[in-house]
């Protein structure tokens, strides 16, 4: 663990990240500990697009959003530790392993979004990350993920 722990407010998430509105789905990432670990925090509110036709009259985050946003996490934990702002990063997704959900998340929460590296360094392509993500610390879904980080040369 570093002695101190990094940030990233939406400014530098969006200097990291590619994704804009409707699809940039994280608003801030604190306690940064280098390429090793990260929380993210998604202000989930009910102006999200998604909410028009999931559901109608119960709104719930859809599934595969919070997986998103837990990808994007970990771009920007490695984006900030590896100084990789303004470089035109892109991710792609590779594997989406061991996906469970336990809550519905819905417009008011807080999506707090923990993960950790499993496997990756820098420079290298292709990493592995292990996520939780929480709403009041209780689980609303779990999953692991493989994916190549790709820079322009």
């Amino acid at each position: 663990m570093t002695d101190t722990l990094l940030s990233a407010d939406i400014h530098l998430i969006q200097r990291i990240l590619p994704h804009r509105y409707p699809f940039l789905l994280v608003d801030r990432v604190v306690d940064i500990d280098g390429y090793q670990s990260a929380v993210g925090i998604k202000n989930v509110t009910m102006n999200e697009p998604h909410f028009q036709g999931h559901f109608p009259g119960q709104p719930i985050m859809p599934g595969v959003t919070i997986v998103e946003a837990m990808a994007q996490t970990s771009a920007v934990m490695v984006g900030t530790a590896l100084g990789l702002a303004d470089k035109n990063l892109k991710v792609y997704f590779m594997a989406i392993d061991k996906c469970k959900f336990r809550r519905m998340v819905v417009p008011g929460d807080q999506l707090r979004m923990k993960l950790t590296t499993v496997r990756g360094k820098p420079g290298g392509k292709v990493w592995k990350f292990a996520g939780v993500a929480e709403v009041d610390g209780e689980m609303a879904a779990e999953a692991e993920f493989t994916a190549m980080m790709d820079l322009p040369a």
